[in-house]
């Protein structure tokens, strides 16, 4: 694939993805490759493969007159997508303490940690948001392999493609909530909680701590149903999830 391709098929991924997440197509609709090309000013090829590959995240699902559809969610599917990849960060975190990490790993894995505080700062207006969520990704990818297992971080990574279940998912455009930053602060203490765990060798304990940081993604859910829905049109993908 040459680079062209490559950025149309990318530029038509996120295109797509942001506008399923964004609400700008309800549940059951069905999207018109035409309009849509149009809309993302992508052709249609590269459009294809972006559907192809929402509908393996499970955002999207074929239609039987052909085509795709935006999928709904009930809230129990997403209270059980980040319970699964708790699990599996949870297994990852134990078999790491368990097996033992390279000292390359950890000491980047601890650098991670490092320069997520950086980005809390002591107010909120000094926190670096954009850059915490960046770093927070690169976090989850590097906690799965610590293992030195291709298969359990094949498997955390699928499960991070779920929808709802990628660590991220529920931290884009929330620096403003004051309960979400506060969330954070407790989140980036559970990071380094588990490295130290991990360091250690105490499995059972990074096991544990791991699921706990994933249960943080259901927490600022719950708070946006039960205490401030006016939030829900803000937290990406909400707009697909009915009770």
């Amino acid at each position: 694939m040459n680079e062209n391709r490559q950025r149309q098929t990318l530029k038509a991924l996120l295109g797509l993805r942001n506008l399923v997440l964004g609400g700008d197509v309800a549940p059951g609709d069905r999207l018109s490759e035409v309009v849509l090309a149009k809309r993302l000013g992508i052709s249609r090829t590269p459009l294809r493969a972006a559907l192809a590959r929402l509908e393996q995240e499970g955002l999207l699902q074929q239609i039987p007159s052909g085509g795709y559809a935006v999928r709904g969610f009930r809230l129990a599917d997403v209270f059980d997508a980040i319970e699964l990849r708790g699990v599996l960060e949870g297994t990852a975190a134990r078999v790491a303490a368990e097996r033992g990490v390279e000292p390359a790993k950890l000491g980047a894995i601890k650098t991670l940690v490092a320069e997520l505080d950086k980005t809390l700062g002591d107010r909120p207006e000094d926190m670096l948001f954009d850059r915490y969520v960046a770093l927070n990704a690169s976090f989850h990818a590097a906690l799965a392999g610590l293992a030195g297992s291709e298969v359990l971080r094949r498997e955390v990574e699928r499960a991070m493609l779920l929808p709802f279940a990628s660590p991220s998912a529920f931290l884009k455009r929330q620096e403003a909530v004051p309960a979400f930053r506060r969330s954070l602060t407790l989140a980036q203490q559970q990071h380094r909680d588990i490295v130290e765990a991990i360091s250690q060798r105490e499995g059972a304990r990074a096991e544990a701590l791991a699921r706990e940081h994933a249960r943080l993604a259901r927490q600022n859910l719950e708070f946006v149903i039960n205490q401030d829905r006016s939030l829900m049109t803000r937290v990406p993908g909400l707009a697909l999830v009915s009770g």
